[in-house]
């Protein structure tokens, strides 16, 4: 009894010290992922294509299902010239918001999830001002963390086809 009472105790206490380092890799992954979306924002902002493609992973393990066509994007190379042309399309500053991101993550593998505001003038004078839906998957990639998957989305109204984009929360 004496021996089985010591492996119970000796699995207690590994199980809750893994337990509290997984809690702490939570905090710190979560704490870095924030900051590799601020620094996305900042170069999404700026309209800095080499910025804003920093944050995903290079080569062909990047898949993103855009708002546009086509069905996907995969690569960063395609990516890349996707957002060349999305940024293209606006003139003047171009703003981002993403007020209530949530973040599940462990060590090594992330998703984050929420509501995206943009703002911004075409170049054509269109005022937008819409909220997306984004999913984002991320993995740590030599020990930085880096977006796998993109999912941006609007609701679209099944009756006619067509997103709807004046939808707020």
């Amino acid at each position: 009894m004496g021996g089985r009472l010591f492996i119970i105790c000796a699995v207690s206490l590994l199980a809750s010290g893994c337990i509290k380092e997984r809690a702490q890799g939570n905090g710190q992954s979560e704490s870095d992922i924030k900051a590799l979306f601020a620094t996305w924002q900042k170069a999404f902002e700026a309209k800095d294509v080499n910025g804003v493609m920093a944050v995903y992973a290079p080569g062909t393990t990047l898949t993103s299902f855009d708002i546009v066509g086509p069905l996907q994007f995969k690569g960063a190379e395609a990516y890349r010239k996707d957002y060349a042309d999305f940024f293209a399309q606006f003139s003047g500053p171009i703003h981002v918001d993403y007020p209530d991101m949530q973040i599940v993550a462990d060590n090594n593998v992330a998703i984050a999830y929420g509501l995206e505001r943009l703002t911004g003038t075409m170049t054509n004078g269109t005022r937008v001002d819409m909220w997306l839906r984004y999913t984002e998957g991320l993995k740590r990639i030599n020990g930085q963390w880096r977006i796998i998957h993109e999912h941006i989305s609007v609701p679209v109204d099944l009756d006619t086809g067509k997103a709807k984009l004046d939808l707020k929360p």
